[in-house]
C-alpha cells in the first residue's frame, strides 16, 4: 500500500503546486486555488498514511516518487518529453527513496 499511497499522494502534490502555477505563471483566474488548496490538503493526509517510524524518514523516500511522478506530469500534461537524463536521474532517486525507506535499522 505504500506505493499507492506515495502514488496518489505525489499526483495530489504536482496537481496541487500546478493550480498555483497556472494563476501565478500562466495568468489564470484566483479560482484554481480552490482546487489547487483542496489537492494539496489531500496530498498532506495520504502521506501520514505510509507506514514508517519517523515522518521525516516518509517524507524524504517520497522526494524520489515525486521526482519521477513530476517527470510523468512534464510528459502527459505539458506535452514535453524527458530524456534520458532525467530517467537516469529518477531512477537514482528511487534507488535512494527505496534505501532510505526500506534499509534495515538497527
Amino acid at each position: 500500500m505504500t506505493a499507492v499511497f506515495y502514488a496518489i499522494a505525489a499526483f495530489a502534490e504536482i496537481a496541487g503546486c500546478f493550480a498555483f502555477w497556472a494563476w501565478l505563471q500562466l495568468d489564470r483566474s484566483w479560482l484554481w486555488l480552490l482546487p489547487g488548496m483542496a489537492s494539496l490538503a489531500l496530498f498532506a493526509v495520504l502521506l501520514t498514511r505510509v507506514p514508517a517510524d519517523a515522518a521525516g524518514r516518509a517524507f524524504a523516500a517520497y522526494g524520489g516518487v515525486y521526482i519521477c511522478a513530476s517527470l510523468g506530469w512534464l510528459w502527459v500534461v505539458e506535452g514535453v518529453r524527458p530524456d534520458r537524463w532525467d530517467a537516469v536521474g529518477a531512477l537514482l532517486c528511487l534507488a535512494g527513496a527505496a534505501v532510505i525507506l526500506l534499509g534495515p535499522r538497527g
